[in-house]
C-alpha cells in the first residue's frame, strides 16, 4: 500500500507532469494571434474606423508585452529559496489564476460589447479590455517558461524554444477550433476566448511547479517531446496547405481536428515513461536501503542523493533539513541579479538594443504583409497564405533556436549570444530579400525573417537567465520584451507608414510598385544588422562568463 501510494505521489508530481501541463496551458494562450478574425465584427459593431481598430490592437501588442508585473509576481509566489516559507503557500498557480483573471475579464467584457450585452464602451474602454485580455498572455507565459527553466537548468534553451514554439503555434491551433466548431460564428468565437483559455490553466495550473531533481536521459527525453513539438508544426502546415487548395467539408475538419488534439495530447506519454523510469529508481532505491535505514535512523549524504536525486526526494522528509544537492551552482559564481541591478549594466541595454531591432522590425514585417503584397500585385489569396504560415515559421525559430543552441553550448562551449548574431545577420538578409521586390521574393524573404523573428523569443528568455541569473528572470526577460512594441512602433509607424504615406501621396490613398516598401525595408535590414552588431559586443562581453561559469555548471551536471 505504502508503495502504492508513493507511485501515485509521483505521477501526479514530477517536473514531467509539469512541462506537459505547461506545453498544453500553452497551446491556448495565444489568442491575441488570432485578432482578424473578430477584427471585422469588433469594427463593424462598435462603428470603428481603420485607424480606431489599429490603436485597439496597438494595446494588444502592449498588453501582450508588457510583463513586468506577471514577473515581480513569480518570484514573490515562487520564492528562489526553497525553505522560504511563502515556498509550502505559494506556487505558479498563483500568476496563472492572476492571468485567468485578466483573460475572462476581458474577452467576456469585449463579447459583452459586441453583443448589446453592456452599452458600447468608449475607444478608451475598449482599449482597456484588450490591453487586460492581451495582458493575460505575459502571465501564462512567464508562469510557464521561468517553471521550465528551474526544472531543466541544463537545457534551459530547450525547454524556453518548446514553451515559446507551442506559444507560438496556439494562434493556429485556435484557428482550427474556430474553423471546425465556430466558422463563420466570430461572436461566438470571442465568448471561446473568455472561457477556454481560462478553463484549461485552472485545470493544469496545479501541476506546474519548480521541482529540484536532476534525471538521466533527460536530454533523449525532452528530444522525444521536441520531435511532437516538430510533428504539430509540420501538421499544421499541410492543413494551412490543404486548405488553400481545395473546401474543407465539416466531416474532414473534425477529423483533422481530433488528429491534431491527439498530437498535442502525445506529450504525456513521454512523460508517463519518463515518470515510471524514475519510480523504478525510487523504489529499487527503497528496497536496497531499507534495512540500513532502520539500523541507523539518518537522512541520505549528499553523494548519495546526488547520484540519486528521486532517493534523495523520497528520503527527505523534514523540509528545514533538506539539502538542495542537485543546485549544485555557487551563489558567488553566478549572478541573481533583480531588474534595477540588471537595468544599471550594459549588457541589459545592449540586449535591449538588439530585441527592438530584430523583434520589431519582425514585427513590423508581420503587420503589413497584406499591404506589402498588394503592392507587388500579389493576389489577396497568396498574401493571406503568407500570414497564415507566418506562425509555422516563428515557431520553427522558436524551437530550433533554443534546441541547438544548446546543443552548441553543451558539445562545442559556443556562448548563447552568438546564435543571436547570426540570426539577428540572417533577419537583415530577409529584409533586403523582400525590399528587392523580385519576383518570390516575398516568399522567401518573409520565411527568413518569419524564422529569426521567432528565434528571439527563445534567444532572449535564456540568454537572460544566464546572465543575470534565475531568480529574477521572470522579472528581466519581460522588462527586455518591452522592446517589442517599441521596436514595433518605430519601425511600423515612423519607418514603414510614414514612407508609404510619401510615396502614395498623388496617388490617392494606395500605392502599388517596389519602391513603396523598398526604403523602408532597407533601412529595417541596416536595423537588424546593427541589431546583431550588438549581439556581437554581448558574444565577447558575457564569453568569459560562459566558459568560466555556464559551461562548469553544465560539466557538474554531466559528471552527476
Amino acid at each position: 500500500m505504502e508503495s502504492l501510494n508513493l507511485k501515485m505521489k509521483y505521477k501526479l508530481n514530477n517536473k514531467w507532469i509539469s512541462t506537459v501541463g505547461s506545453i498544453w496551458i500553452q497551446c491556448t494562450s495565444g489568442s491575441l494571434y488570432t485578432f482578424s478574425i473578430y477584427s471585422p465584427t469588433l469594427k463593424s459593431t462598435q462603428n470603428y474606423d481603420q485607424s480606431t481598430l489599429d490603436t485597439v490592437s496597438v494595446f494588444k501588442d502592449i498588453g501582450a508585452n508588457c510583463g513586468v508585473l506577471s514577473g515581480v509576481l513569480y518570484t514573490f509566489a515562487v520564492p528562489y529559496n526553497r525553505h522560504s516559507r511563502l515556498a509550502s503557500s505559494g506556487g505558479p498557480w498563483l500568476v496563472h489564476v492572476a492571468g485567468v483573471i485578466q483573460c475572462f475579464t476581458g474577452y467576456f467584457l469585449i463579447w459583452a460589447s459586441v453583443i448589446g450585452l453592456i452599452p458600447r464602451p468608449p475607444v478608451v474602454g475598449m482599449c482597456l479590455f484588450m490591453l487586460l485580455a492581451a495582458h493575460a498572455q505575459s502571465f501564462f507565459n512567464t508562469a510557464n517558461v521561468v517553471t521550465a527553466v528551474r526544472n531543466f537548468p541544463d537545457y534551459s534553451g530547450t525547454v524556453v524554444g518548446l514553451m515559446k514554439g507551442f506559444l507560438g503555434l496556439s494562434g493556429a491551433i485556435l484557428i482550427q477550433v474556430y474553423e471546425t466548431i465556430f466558422n463563420n460564428k466570430p461572436i461566438s468565437y470571442l465568448l471561446m476566448l473568455a472561457l477556454l483559455p481560462a478553463i484549461n490553466p485552472l485545470l493544469l495550473m496545479w501541476y506546474v511547479r519548480p521541482y529540484d531533481s536532476n534525471e538521466q536521459d533527460e536530454k533523449k527525453l525532452l528530444n522525444g517531446i521536441s520531435l511532437v513539438s516538430l510533428l504539430v508544426a509540420a501538421y499544421l502546415l499541410a492543413i494551412i496547405i490543404l486548405e488553400h487548395i481545395v473546401t474543407l467539408q465539416l466531416v474532414v475538419r473534425v477529423l483533422i481536428l481530433f488528429v491534431l488534439l491527439a498530437l498535442v495530447a502525445s506529450p504525456l506519454c513521454i512523460a508517463l515513461r519518463a515518470q515510471e523510469r524514475g519510480f523504478s529508481v525510487i523504489q529499487q532505491s527503497l528496497f536496497s536501503e531499507g534495512d540500513r535505514l532502520l539500523d541507523e535512523p539518518q537522512q541520505p549524504d549528499a553523494g548519495t542523493a546526488a547520484q540519486d536525486p528521486a532517493c534523495y526526494h523520497h528520503f527527505s522528509t523534514d523540509a528545514d533539513q533538506e539539502i538542495n544537492v542537485n543546485d549544485t551552482r555557487n551563489p558567488e559564481e553566478e549572478e541573481n541579479l533583480n531588474l534595477l541591478q540588471a537595468m544599471c549594466t550594459v549588457n541589459f541595454w545592449i540586449l535591449f538594443f538588439a530585441m527592438a531591432s530584430g523583434m520589431g522590425s519582425g514585427l513590423a514585417t508581420v503587420n503589413n504583409l497584406g499591404q506589402i503584397g498588394e503592392s507587388l500585385g500579389y493576389l489577396s489569396f497568396e498574401t493571406n497564405t503568407l500570414v497564415s504560415l507566418w506562425s509555422i515559421w516563428n515557431f520553427l525559430g522558436r524551437f530550433v533556436a533554443g534546441y541547438v543552441s544548446d546543443y552548441f553550448l553543451h558539445v562545442r562551449g559556443y556562448a548563447r549570444p552568438l546564435f543571436m548574431v547570426l540570426t539577428l545577420a540572417t533577419m537583415s538578409v530577409g529584409h533586403a530579400v523582400i525590399a528587392s521586390g523580385l519576383p518570390g521574393a516575398l516568399y522567401a524573404g518573409s520565411i527568413l525573417v518569419g524564422v529569426c523573428y521567432g528565434s528571439q523569443w527563445s534567444l532572449m528568455p535564456t540568454i537572460a537567465s544566464e546572465i543575470f541569473g534565475v531568480r529574477h528572470m521572470g522579472t528581466i526577460f519581460n522588462a527586455i520584451t518591452i522592446a517589442s512594441p517599441v521596436g514595433s512602433y518605430i519601425f511600423s509607424v515612423k519607418v514603414v507608414g510614414y514612407i508609404y504615406d510619401m510615396e502614395a501621396s498623388g496617388e490617392g490613398n494606395s500605392c502599388t510598385g517596389t519602391h513603396c516598401f523598398m526604403l523602408s525595408y532597407l533601412i529595417m535590414a541596416s536595423a537588424a544588422l546593427l541589431g546583431s552588431l550588438a549581439a556581437l559586443c554581448l558574444f565577447f562581453r558575457t564569453k568569459s562568463l560562459y566558459n568560466q561559469v555556464i559551461l562548469r555548471r553544465l560539466l557538474r551536471y554531466m559528471r552527476e
